[in-house]
């Protein structure tokens, strides 16, 4: 959304609306974290040359050089122009349906880690078809089932490809 609304709150049922600036400073200085990881590491390994070429951390350094200034750029033009910015990135209703599938995805990838790939996956398919699809649990229990078993067959048997397993897969022998 592009059009341009006053700073202060909105009377609306969802509260005011997010703006512009948040979203932006936000990633920029997250990106801006994310670069100074990468130039330290560089820094580790090495940024110089070797007797065979550049070192592991040559590219990595000037990429990170580069993704500190832009973000920076875009942190600092942020911060400078904080009062003046009023453009609406998404109203509050919008992001309360974005976080309604942001935090399922969320689980679903710290159980990839704990319970396996196949049975996270079983759960995650089963809790949108549930919950937004409205289905009923002999459609839901099947399509669950047979999403990560068809994956299972084409990844694993099929291209030889191990995906993450958790300790109920493994005892099953997946």
């Amino acid at each position: 959304m592009s059009e341009s609304r006053e700073s202060g709150p909105e009377a609306g049922e969802g509260g005011p609306p997010v703006l512009v600036r948040w979203p932006e400073a936000g990633v920029a200085a997250l990106l801006a974290a994310v670069a100074l990881l990468v130039i330290k590491d560089s820094l580790r390994v090495g940024i110089g040359w070797a007797d065979d070429g550049p070192r592991a951390g040559y590219f990595p350094f000037y990429i990170g050089m580069l993704l500190l200034c832009t973000s920076g750029w875009v942190l600092l033009s942020q911060l400078i122009a904080w009062r003046r910015t009023s453009t609406v990135f998404a109203e509050r209703q919008q992001l309360v349906l974005v976080m309604a599938v942001a935090w399922p995805i969320a689980v679903y990838a710290a159980l990839v880690y704990g319970i396996g790939i196949y049975f996270a996956s079983f759960v995650l398919i089963g809790y949108f078809m549930k919950r937004y699809g409205r289905y009923g649990w002999s459609v839901t229990g099947v399509v669950s089932a047979a999403v990560p078993l068809f994956f299972f067959l084409v990844f694993e048997r099929w291209f030889l490809v191990p995906l993450p397993k958790g300790p109920i897969e493994r005892a099953l022998g997946f």
